[in-house]
């Protein structure tokens, strides 16, 4: 597997209990949440029968399947939001019970029949702004949940860019996800596999869609937008979507662990490439959390250190001097990137 970053989450409670943010803090053995409220409490757009089914058995056995997959192995440590960051570097199995757990976890709280949506709200302020109206949004949701083929779900999410935007995904998969094209943090969650609705609704998924578009707790929504806005989650998608450091990042730890076993040889074939990729680095757009004076230094002193690399290749310096100067240049790069976990 490769380098994971390290995340610190802070000021996150240990166990669930409705935020966004105190899911994703959750590590190995995982729970299922209390649900908040009595099976019957959505009737009509939700009949009890299956909200029982949906909570007691679908999550019940996502948690299950998760800690299952998990137990005994070196995967045990991460938190949810670390096996969801990094979904693609893990097993199948894993991947979809976390997301499972995840989405489902997102999906009870943002239910509600007395929270009404509010223009006054951080996040009505942020709907209207972005989509014009609430109906607006409701429409997009609608389509997203619509039109996605087979089983999944339609998202409300927060940008890296700290903007709203609506897409869908398949199966248990969610924006936050490294294998979503769409990166970011959910606000709310609509569930379209057919266990969310078929007994009630049959295979009629538009009439669910707009039944529980009526039946969102807008004042949990907006719980999970203004905690989003400041959350480490948004900001380590937000780096992991900077495409040049991603690209630097490939061939510094191509060419800087095996000199640590005292293998040059990568660096030596790889030197003008990593001046390259340095100089996309540097001339490409900085994330708006990443753009300070003192990271923007560390890339003009990337590129620097880079150039001089290069040199020292072409006149064939010593192993001890090369590996010297990739040390020091990897310190320079860790100022950008931050800690990588092993």
């Amino acid at each position: 597997m490769k380098h994971l970053i390290h995340i610190a989450i802070i000021g996150i409670l240990a166990y669930f209990t409705g935020s966004a943010a105190h899911l994703q803090a959750q590590t190995y053995p995982f729970e299922l949440p209390k649900l908040p409220y009595a099976y019957s409490a959505l009737e009509p757009v939700v009949d009890a029968a299956t909200m029982e089914i949906h909570y007691s058995k679908h999550h019940a056995a996502y948690v299950k399947n998760l800690n299952a997959a998990l137990k005994g192995s070196k995967d045990e440590r991460y938190t949810l939001d670390e096996l969801m960051l990094y979904a693609g570097e893990f097993e199948e199995v894993i991947k979809n019970n976390a997301g499972g757990h995840y989405n489902h976890s997102l999906f009870w709280n943002i239910l509600g029949l007395n929270s009404p949506f509010s223009a006054q709200s951080e996040v009505g302020k942020a709907v209207i702004a972005t989509f014009g109206s609430v109906d607006s949004l409701n429409k997009l949701l609608y389509k997203a949940g619509s039109t996605r083929f087979g089983s999944g779900w339609a998202w409300l999410y927060v940008t890296p860019e700290k903007k709203l935007a609506v897409c869908s995904s398949p199966n248990q998969d969610n924006p936050i996800m490294d294998v979503s094209p769409n990166r970011g943090v959910p606000v709310l969650g609509i569930d379209v596999w057919e266990h969310a609705y078929y007994l009630k609704y049959q295979n009629k998924r538009t009439d669910y869609l707009t039944a529980i578009l009526t039946a969102v707790n807008w004042e949990a929504v907006n719980k999970n937008y203004t905690e989003a806005l400041v959350s480490p989650l948004l900001k380590t998608i937000e780096k992991e979507t900077w495409t040049e450091l991603s690209n630097f990042h490939e061939v510094m730890a191509g060419t800087f662990h095996p000199s640590e076993e005292g293998d040059l040889k990568p660096i030596r074939e790889r030197s003008g490439e990593f001046l390259e990729k340095a100089k996309a680095l540097q001339a490409g757009k900085i994330p708006a959390s990443f753009n300070t004076p003192e990271i923007r230094k560390s890339i003009d002193d990337l590129v620097k250190g880079a150039g001089e690399l290069n040199q020292m290749v072409a006149k064939k310096a010593s192993d001890k001097a090369l590996a010297k100067k990739l040390t020091e240049l990897h310190d320079v790069f860790h100022t950008i990137q931050g800690l990588c976990r092993h």
